[in-house]
């Protein structure tokens, strides 16, 4: 496992707030819905950063479009944390499709079903 590098975190954590509110505001993409910044992975050089994001809502055709339209949004929003942040350089930022919810929502299903199952076991002997 790497070291934890508070500085990386700090700055992951700052990033993945002004990204939010940066999404929501100001880019004016018709692909992009409601879309979730879940973290902000940042290298030690602070060169680059891997921003995981979630749509909210969407199946596997929106997403890929959101993913689409944030890549190629990449730029403006670098130059926009620029003007918010002041660090020296503004990591390149590369997004990624957060998969965690998904799983969170399938595995919730499951708990689902299995206590009703057990319900209705329980109800027929």
């Amino acid at each position: 496992m790497p070291k934890d590098f508070p500085r990386t975190r700090r700055i992951g954590d700052q990033l993945q707030r002004e990204l939010a509110e940066l999404i929501r505001d100001e880019v004016r993409d018709p692909r992009v819905g409601m879309v979730t910044v879940s973290a902000v992975e940042v290298t030690r050089d602070l060169a680059h950063a891997k921003v995981f994001v979630a749509v909210l809502g969407g199946d596997a055709e929106q997403t890929a479009a959101t993913l689409e339209a944030l890549k190629s949004a990449a730029g403006y929003l670098r130059k926009l944390l620029g003007q918010r942040l002041h660090l020296r350089t503004v990591p390149a930022l590369h997004f990624h499709y957060d998969e965690s919810f998904d799983r969170g929502a399938r595995l919730s299903e499951l708990i689902d079903r299995a206590v009703a199952r057990d319900q209705r076991d329980k109800g027929d002997s």
